[in-house]
């Protein structure tokens, strides 16, 4: 197996998950901006290794794998250890609903997968906005604090809500598309 660049940026972004851990919980004033950092090179290696993959068709089957799987893991752990600093019930949910969606939309690609239409499933643009949104709003919430009068932990629930929301959205587009492959399926086993 080759790894290429995009591979290793890939690598790079799991590797930042502990680091990103330990610096939240740190007991410094300047924690918060530290995690942010580490929180906003991780996104960005996401934009940069897929821009790099397809610019200079650096593509390989463990890459496309461990891509995504890399994704869940930063947004899961960056939202647990938010939740856990802000343990509200609707932190919790819009947590709980982005999370269960992922691994919703990850055990319907494998089942299409199985079932040799992968393809069906593939990301959609409300799935690309939602990510957007998803980041930023937890970049927002790492930081926590205000910015230039802008109460940016009150953004970043509002936007964290809102990516919730389209994770719900881009959920129901999998299924959507999915489903008639899913009932095919199911009218054979009959």
């Amino acid at each position: 197996m080759t790894l290429t660049i995009p591979t290793w940026l890939t690598l790079a972004r799991i590797a930042l998950i502990p680091v990103l851990v330990a610096i939240y919980y740190l007991d410094y004033r300047w924690s918060n901006v530290a995690a942010t950092v580490v929180f906003v090179a991780a996104a960005a290696t996401d934009w940069l290794d897929g821009w790099i993959a397809r610019r200079y068709r650096q593509f390989s089957k463990f890459g496309a794998f461990l891509d995504p799987v890399a994704d869940k893991l930063m947004v899961s752990t960056a939202l647990v250890i938010t939740v856990q600093h802000h343990h509200t019930v609707w932190m919790a949910l819009w947590a709980s609903v982005i999370i269960g969606r992922e691994i919703a939309v990850s055990a319907l690609r494998e089942w299409m997968a199985e079932l040799g239409q992968r393809a069906k499933v593939a990301v959609a643009l409300v799935g690309k906005i939602k990510t957007t949104v998803q980041m930023i709003a937890l970049g927002f919430l790492l930081y926590r604090e205000p910015l230039l009068g802008i109460p940016v932990f009150v953004v970043g629930e509002w936007l964290l809500a809102a990516a919730a929301i389209l994770t719900l959205w881009s959920g129901f587009e999998y299924v959507r598309a999915a489903w008639p492959a899913l009932r095919a399926d199911d009218e054979k086993s009959l």
